[in-house]
């Protein structure tokens, strides 16, 4: 009995980082695209393709969120790719001081 709940705590942790890393990354992508239409203003957000009340004011705030969330993705991807890689060479991606360092395999 004591191995299903090893089982059972493995297998949620592994759903968990799956569905982040296998939907939430694009869906922050999909936000950071979201943000650029925002911040173009104008027809880059309404339907309407007349433009009658004219062009919309440029929002910062909208580039501003679409680079965070470009940098997020950015980041999730590099850190995957060291895990990987570091694997690979007999080293490991140690999160233990805050800042990922790879250090030998003990």
């Amino acid at each position: 009995m004591e191995n299903f709940g090893f089982a059972f705590t493995a297998g949620w942790q592994v759903v968990l980082i799956g569905v982040l890393l296998g939907a939430g990354l694009p869906a922050v992508f999909a936000v950071g695209i979201r943000s650029l239409a925002y911040a173009g203003g104008g027809s880059a957000t309404t339907s309407d393709p007349g433009g009658s009340e004219g062009p919309a004011a440029a929002r910062p705030l909208g580039t501003v969120l679409a680079g965070v969330c470009f940098l997020v993705v950015v980041v999730g991807i590099v850190l995957g790719l060291t895990f990987i890689l570091a694997s690979g060479f007999g080293k490991e991606l140690d999160f233990g001081s805050g800042i990922p360092t790879l250090t030998d395999k003990s």
